[in-house]
């Protein structure tokens, strides 16, 4: 089994966070992973993306051309990364921001309305989290207990604050795209 991830959206949206979120996941999980992050060099409000792979086998590159799921923060990430999801593959659609459709039917498409998830759980700065639990409603590579353990090692000691208002964005994302 081979999955292959893309997370896109404007920097400072959180979307290399969230891609090593699920690479530490599914590694807890004895998974083979890789992580490859994309941005410019304005970083903040620029373009951001990274490729997350898990497989149960050693990977032969990072390189992701079309993936099984694309998350798109924003609408350059959605006209950007839509025509890269694989017939068959979930497109994770922020509503939040983004004031369109997707335009394939031959993929799964969640819309999460990220913002307003993050805002109604108390962590308005995570919508991230939450459109990451959308994924994973639709895409389960790894338990909510593997995930919750990364979020806090990725956290850090300096950090550890935020990983009760994370998981709560993540199970009410989650939440969300199972109702769709």
């Amino acid at each position: 089994m081979t999955q292959q991830f893309i997370f896109a959206g404007f920097g400072g949206q959180g979307m290399l966070l969230i891609g090593k979120f699920l690479a530490m996941a599914c590694m807890l999980d004895g998974k083979h992973v890789s992580w490859l992050p994309s941005y410019g060099p304005e970083m903040r409000g620029g373009t951001a993306n990274c490729s997350v792979t898990v497989s149960d086998e050693p990977i032969g590159s990072p390189l992701v051309d079309m993936a099984d799921c694309i998350v798109a923060m924003n609408r350059p990430s959605l006209e950007k990364f839509e025509s890269k999801v694989k017939p068959g593959g979930v497109l994770v659609i922020n509503s939040s921001i983004i004031d369109r459709k997707a335009v394939r039917d031959d993929i799964q498409v969640v819309y999460c309305d990220a913002n307003r998830i993050a805002e109604e759980v108390g962590n308005p700065k995570g919508a991230n989290v939450a459109i990451l639990g959308a994924l994973m409603a639709k895409a389960p590579v790894v338990s909510e207990d593997k995930m919750s353990e990364a979020i806090r090692i990725e956290l850090g000691e300096r950090k550890a604050k935020f990983l009760p208002g994370n998981m709560k964005a993540y199970a009410a994302g989650m939440e969300d795209a199972n109702k769709q």
